[in-house]
């Protein structure tokens, strides 16, 4: 049945005959992760493509050196509704079957009534199931949120200046909130550089975090939203719900740093190398945010490249699919019933599935590539050889 399981991917529900969604529990999900994707995979994460390093050529491992943004995964016209969490079906991309005959296109539960005493290997070339089906669709409808934003620290909001600061990396991610971050490292030869940066040096990084939370929202849409659009057209758009702002800003909670070293040699586990968080700084805000600065002794102890990239946690607050499956636990924590929020009329329309979590933003990662003195000295000959 594992095996058969695997074989499956994304389809391996479908292997034991007569299982409902909710027979599942919360089987394959993360218990500990912000808001995850259904059925995450550590592998697939950015963490662990930023842990791996590439050997296969002479001289210095190649990796990836990504910017961090956050985007929503929406196919409904709808981006950075993340502002207020109001409106499951309104503002995520839950959309349920109205009536049972569209039901049963997305849903499996007529095909896989019965029992059976084995598993039933699924084959993908020959199967009875369409893709919504197979994809799990009625657990999915828990894992869908009202989406991310991409910042950018840029001179302007023109299309060039926006442009050239998502190449510099200067740029970071939000789970939906209007959060400001910078991160800087501060004692770079030449000066401060900013989040993105790639840079080589010998003694300890130190650096510099600022946040500040999102400005409350107030309720409806701002005059000039109505005035430009109308009423008729607001409440088809975002159910009348605009990005609305007060004049006060939600509290940043703490800082957290995330440290990653990349792979030294080949084969070198990667599970130890990711270190988050590595740091948490607790952030005094009174409602203008906060600074904050740390370094890293570490860094000139291991020799090793480093990269570090932070988070800036608001307090929590209810959220659309919060506590995904809304599981009911035992003395011991485990979950032993779930409650999942279908897109049907399984859950209530107007149940938003809130439950507390903390809005956040992460920065791009600042490079910090280790240099010996040895190396050092062989650059500045160099440098002085072509003067």
């Amino acid at each position: 049945a594992k095996l058969d399981y695997l074989d499956a991917s994304v389809a391996g529900h479908l292997v034991v005959p007569g299982a409902k969604p909710e027979d599942w529990l919360n089987c394959g999900q993360c218990e500990d992760c912000y808001l995850p994707a259904l059925n995450y995979r550590p592998g697939n994460s950015v963490q662990y493509i930023m842990a791996l390093s590439n050997f296969d050529q002479p001289g210095e491992p190649s990796r990836f050196r990504f910017g961090f943004i956050a985007s929503s995964d929406n196919h409904a016209s709808q981006p950075g509704t993340g502002y207020k969490e109001i409106g499951r079906h309104k503002g995520t991309e839950v959309f349920g079957p109205t009536d049972d005959s569209t039901r049963a296109r997305f849903s499996d539960a007529a095909k896989r009534s019965g029992t059976a005493a084995e598993s039933i290997p699924f084959d993908r070339r020959n199967t009875k199931y369409n893709l919504f089906q197979y994809s799990e669709s009625e657990r999915l409808g828990s894992f869908f949120y009202t989406g991310g934003l991409v910042a950018v620290h840029s001179p302007g909001r023109d299309r060039k200046s926006v442009w050239d600061a998502m190449q510099r990396k200067e740029v970071y991610g939000t789970s939906g909130d209007r959060i400001l971050l910078w991160f800087d490292l501060l004692n770079a030869v030449g000066g401060e550089l900013p989040m993105g940066s790639e840079v080589q040096m010998k003694q300890t990084p130190r650096f510099r975090v600022r946040a500040a939370g999102a400005f409350e929202q107030q309720p409806g849409c701002p005059q000039h939203s109505v005035e430009a659009l109308g009423a008729e057209r607001l409440e088809y758009m975002c159910g009348s719900e605009c990005y609305n702002p007060g004049d006060n800003r939600k509290p940043i909670e703490r800082i957290e740093v995330v440290r990653i070293r990349p792979q030294a040699f080949p084969g070198e586990p990667v599970k130890e190398l990711i270190e988050d968080p590595w740091l948490t700084l607790p952030c005094d805000d009174q409602g203008a945010g906060c600074t904050v600065e740390f370094e890293d002794p570490d860094f000139t102890i291991s020799g090793r490249d480093t990269l570090y990239y932070v988070r800036a946690l608001q307090a929590p607050t209810p959220t659309i699919n919060g506590d995904q499956l809304r599981c009911t636990r035992d003395e011991s924590g485990q979950c032993v019933q779930v409650d999942p929020c279908y897109g049907d009329n399984r859950t209530d329309a107007q149940d938003d599935c809130l439950a507390p979590a903390a809005e956040r933003a992460w920065s791009s990662p600042i490079f910090v590539d280790y240099v010996s003195t040895d190396a050092m000295a062989v650059v500045a000959v160099t440098e002085g050889d072509g003067e």
